[in-house]
């Protein structure tokens, strides 16, 4: 979600935010054999709303819950096959299903039942925190950790879907959302949980990633389910008068725009790479509406190149994205990650000093802490950014100042309000503007190769890996390589641009 989350490199379906997974607290059990995925890692520097105790005893309560669960679901053969050769084997019985491995009934518990396990989870610490107060008296409640703000109560806060049929739900006639909110969040873990029970019952896909900071994500569906989030997101208590309905950005697609539901826990919404208590979103830059950030560049692309040196227009995105759409006289950093802005910046000091800066990107997340550290850096005359990004622009200005397409975080790759074509076939030179994925495993950049090229062939990134997918599928015994050809070994990580 670039907007919902920025990738060095774009992965296959399965791992669209690789460069995040350290970080994350995937509400999926994906690789359960119960490994434990803590919304807050011990290790790492994100700092807890509760302490080290509350959360191992909420860990330990969460593997006990679904520990539970799995074996409620045990039957075994002896009652159902009297063979000698099948008593004694244990299977699971779950939905009508029959699973006859731990890892199976791991799975589909993880994907299909996490709200029956939060529920668990928080009867098995309500029967901690009541034996504690029995052992020791002694202990003030009040001292016991307790988020603040409104509880989450999943099964509560879901609409009513009652009246609406199942063919409305799973059309894959819909929509995609974009959004964001940054807002105060006592209980990520709490609104995680809501947010995946919230898109299973609506049977919405995509991406969202929850911080203390906030709320940003892009999720696709029906219509009728996609407008069923927004009403829902928009009366929920920590939204209210925060998030507007005009905050969510809309295009053409549906779940199918997105390979599964991934919800998890960061540090940050947009990952800068920076802790927000050093760098906030509070301190963001001045926000533009579309039409006033329409009139100021056009008043800069009407000046003269000598008045032009005192304002930068600055795309923030990355080079991938700004390659096949960016707006005219833009400056477009040649950074393959978010999380190098602040290094571009620091690289490029003399280029920003004394000079007005209008920022710009996807829809509008990565500018808000973007534009604050830059403005941390008190060198600029005045930093403004585009509100609701290139997504917003486009829907009041089609035939603006935005040339080509606009790049976005799932399977459709680009979407387009008109035919400009600006980038190029990386073979022939044609002009071409649909990415593909290098044809070489486990190679995961973006290749521009028209269908002339493909069809000779040529479906790799660079030349390294056109020689490498040959070889590899010659010995696919062989150790995988790393990540790592052409594009990114003669990649510079920070670009010095000339003054």
């Amino acid at each position: 979600m670039p907007g919902c989350s920025d990738i060095a490199m774009i992965s296959p379906p399965s791992s669209p935010d690789g460069d995040d997974k350290r970080d994350a607290c995937i509400l999926t059990f994906a690789d359960l054999e119960l490994k434990e995925h803590l919304p807050f890692p011990s290790k790492s520097h994100l700092k807890a709303e509760f302490d080290v105790r509350a959360r191992k005893k909420h860990a330990s309560a969460k593997r006990k819950a679904f520990a539970l669960f799995v074996k409620a679901k045990e039957v075994v053969a002896d009652s159902c096959c009297p063979m000698s050769a099948c008593q004694g084997t244990v299977h699971w019985r779950c939905c009508q299903q029959t699973f006859k491995d731990l890892v199976g009934i791991h799975r589909h518990v993880a994907a299909h039942h996490f709200v029956d396990v939060g529920q668990q989870t928080a009867t098995i610490l309500k029967q901690i925190a009541a034996e504690a107060d029995v052992l020791s008296s002694r202990v003030s409640t009040d001292k016991l950790p307790r988020p603040e703000g409104p509880p989450y109560q999943p099964q509560e806060m879901l609409p009513d879907i009652s009246h609406i049929g199942a063919d409305e739900l799973t059309s894959k006639v819909g929509q995609v959302l974009l959004f964001y909110c940054y807002c105060e969040v006592a209980d990520p873990e709490g609104l995680c949980l809501w947010q995946n029970a919230l898109c299973q019952q609506l049977h919405l896909k995509g991406k969202v990633r929850i911080a203390s900071e906030g709320i940003n994500g892009t999720v696709g569906g029906s219509t009728t389910a996609t407008h069923l989030y927004v009403d829902t997101m928009l009366s929920h208590p920590l939204f209210k008068g925060v998030l507007m309905r005009d905050d969510f950005k809309t295009s053409a697609g549906g779940a199918h725009c997105f390979p599964d539901l991934r919800i998890g826990i960061f540090e940050e919404i947009v990952p800068l790479g920076i802790s927000p208590k050093k760098v906030s979103y509070k301190e963001t830059g001045i926000h533009l509406t579309p039409k006033e950030f329409h009139i100021e560049v056009e008043k800069y692309l009407s000046q003269g190149k000598k008045t032009q040196k005192d304002t930068i227009l600055l795309d923030c995105r990355n080079f991938y994205e700004s390659k096949i759409g960016r707006f005219q006289g833009c400056l477009a950093p040649d950074i393959r990650k978010f999380s190098y802005f602040p290094s571009y910046v620091d690289e490029n000091l003399e280029l920003f000093r004394g000079k007005r800066v209008l920022m710009y990107c996807t829809g509008g997340i990565r500018c808000e802490r973007g534009s604050a550290y830059l403005r941390s850096k008190g060198i600029c005359r005045g930093v403004y950014h585009l509100k609701g990004g290139i997504h917003k622009y486009l829907e009041e200005f089609p035939d603006g100042f935005y040339q080509g397409k606009l790049f976005v975080f799932d399977e459709r790759y680009t979407i387009s309000s008109s035919g400009d074509v600006i980038s190029a076939c990386r073979y022939c030179g044609n002009l071409w503007d649909q990415y593909r994925l290098c044809s070489t495993q486990p190679c995961h950049q973006l290749v521009l190769t028209c269908l002339q090229c493909q069809r000779k062939g040529l479906t790799a990134c660079c030349p390294v890996c056109q020689k490498k997918g040959p070889l590899q599928a010659s010995n696919p015994s062989r150790q995988a390589f790393k990540e790592q050809c052409e594009c990114t070994a003669t990649r510079q990580r920070v670009p010095v641009e000339r003054i």
